[in-house]
């Protein structure tokens, strides 16, 4: 049986998970160490000591701390000041103790409780008691953040904290996706919300202490001595803002910094075979790239011109040339180890040009170009290009609209792009039913392609309220959402890719986990390998 299949199997005979030897450790931060070790000799200690410096495109923003993009600074000051109530594993969806030791669904699914460590402290040295996983839970619900599982969390509809060590969640009906929020959502400190929202100070329980930030420059981690999970290896950990892509790649290849977050797959590629870095990729933090399509735009409105641009694109071109083969083609979200994933299914739509345009005919001529935005962070401007002579071919014309990240994380959020778009989603690398009530682009309820169905949103209901995710229910409802997508296509696939930091040899023991966040307590200086 799969660890999927037993994760599924324990909550549906509501067995209580207790994890041995869990004082003292980390949850599951220490897990596989694959690629991410760097070669130490038998018996040589890991060194400790040491400021890591790990340069990254975008500043952090408080405005949006808890809408956490995948690799964004927000989300690397997320996993390493904070803690969350479960860690998934890498590999699977088995979860794993954090700040929760042991849990225990209801018969029915509508309550789950949590057993929490009685030894964590935050950083100003107040202990984490119960109340403190209801307000997180409230402060993430309440704003300003528009986080992507607010859905899920607003289904939980009471909380028992009568004792200071146990929460009850009390359900508005079954979350197939509960893991999914406990695993993303981090325990803050209520008492300084109104610092966190101002960005003046983030108190949290993990393993590092926030130290500074300096806007458009650079944002320093200290180390927590008295870390619950004990005490990380390095003395600090700072992220170097560095906007240009290009300007990355150079002070990582000069030594200014120890690893990067953010270089495109070309200099990646050159870095790790020809100047002897090396490359950690985030295998179970898939992301999948995309062409949103606004089906209020009336030219868009036609199922058909849709359809033209499914035929149309070059997916394999865009895999092998942009993302260096770092991927893979898709017609659906699903990366392949998803219990959701259906290979034929994902045949549906390989490039066709002759089918595209006869679907163009029978629309009629596109007299006016229709607009494409990109974001200019990433290499998404090389995708848009592709796609934009893609369309072309086929007599679609597009005229591209580049964005910076927060205009266009802005214009995503709030469903305001006026024809086509590029982004990369992820929430494929949860538990299935996510993606339909938690992901922007897909949200039955509201999404980012102004799309409304209600057999869609029906069997996105049936996917989220099924206690087993892996149910003939649920994966019945996991067809009827395929059928929509592939039908209707308010979006178009492109393709599953993996992220990927470079980092100097002199670095070790990097972790992550399924939002593309490094996990820092167990990394590692080595005293050779690295240039200063």
């Amino acid at each position: 049986m799969s660890t999927s299949r037993l994760r599924s199997a324990t909550l549906a005979a509501l067995t209580v998970i207790m994890v041995a030897a869990v004082a003292g450790c980390s949850s599951a931060v220490a897990q596989q160490q694959n690629s991410s070790a760097t070669s130490l000799a038998p018996g040589q200690p890991v060194p400790t000591g040491g400021d890591l410096r790990i340069g990254v495109l975008g500043d952090l923003s408080p405005k949006t701390f808890l809408q956490i993009g995948t690799g964004s600074l927000n989300g690397q000051v997320v996993a390493n000041v904070y803690d969350t109530l479960i860690r998934y594993s890498r590999d699977d969806l088995t979860v794993r103790p954090a700040l929760a030791t042991a849990w225990q669904l209801a018969p029915d699914g509508r309550s789950l409780t949590l057993d929490l460590r009685r030894d964590v402290r935050y950083h100003d040295g107040r202990p984490f008691v119960s109340g403190d996983v209801e307000a997180s839970i409230k402060a993430y619900l309440a704003g300003p953040w528009t986080p992507q599982f607010k859905r899920t969390a607003a289904a939980i509809t009471s909380f028992d904290t009568s004792d200071p060590h146990r929460v009850v969640l009390g359900f508005e009906h079954p979350l197939s996706n509960i893991f999914d929020l406990l695993d993303s959502a981090p325990i803050i400190d209520g008492n300084t919300l109104p610092q966190l929202k101002a960005g003046t100070e983030f108190n949290g329980t993990g393993p590092f202490r926030f130290s500074s930030w300096q806007p458009n420059s650079s944002v320093r981690l200290t180390r927590n001595n008295e870390y619950w999970g004990g005490k990380p290896n390095l003395d600090s950990i700072t992220f170097a803002i560095i906007p240009d892509a290009q300007a990355l790649y150079t002070r990582l290849r000069t030594g200014q910094i120890d690893g990067a977050l953010g270089l495109n797959y070309h200099d990646q590629q050159l870095a790790t075979t020809r100047y002897g870095f090396r490359e950690v990729t985030m295998t179970g933090a898939e992301s999948q790239e995309y062409v949103g399509i606004n089906v209020a735009n009336p030219v868009l409105a036609d199922v058909r011109l849709r359809k033209a641009i499914a035929y149309a694109i070059d997916r394999p071109r865009i895999i092998n040339d942009v993302f260096r083969s770092s991927g893979y083609v898709v017609n659906l979200p699903w990366p392949t180890w998803s219990p959701a994933y259906d290979e034929q299914a994902n045949t549906t739509y390989a490039r066709d040009i002759e089918k595209a345009k006869a679907l163009v005919a029978e629309h009629g001529p596109i007299t006016e170009p229709i607009p494409l935005d990109y974001s200019t962070l990433g290499v998404d401007d090389v995708v848009a290009q592709i796609v934009q002579s893609n369309l072309k071919d086929i007599g679609i014309p597009v005229t591209l609209r580049p964005n910076d990240q927060t205009q266009q994380s802005a214009k995503l959020i709030g469903g305001k792009f006026d024809g086509l778009w590029l982004l990369q989603h992820a929430f494929a690398q949860f538990t299935p039913s996510t993606l339909a009530v938690s992901a922007y682009p897909f949200n039955a309820a509201k999404n980012s392609s102004n799309y409304l169905n209600p057999a869609y949103a029906a069997a996105a209901n049936a996917a989220w309220t099924a206690t087993d995710p892996e149910s003939p229910a649920a994966l019945a409802a996991y067809r009827a959402l395929d059928k929509v997508w592939l039908d209707d296509l308010f979006l178009v696939e492109i393709g599953v890719v993996f992220t990927k930091v470079t980092v100097s040899p002199a670095v070790g023991n990097v972790d992550w986990d399924r939002r593309n966040q490094l996990h820092l307590s167990t990394a590692y200086l080595a005293t050779q390998g690295r240039n200063s």
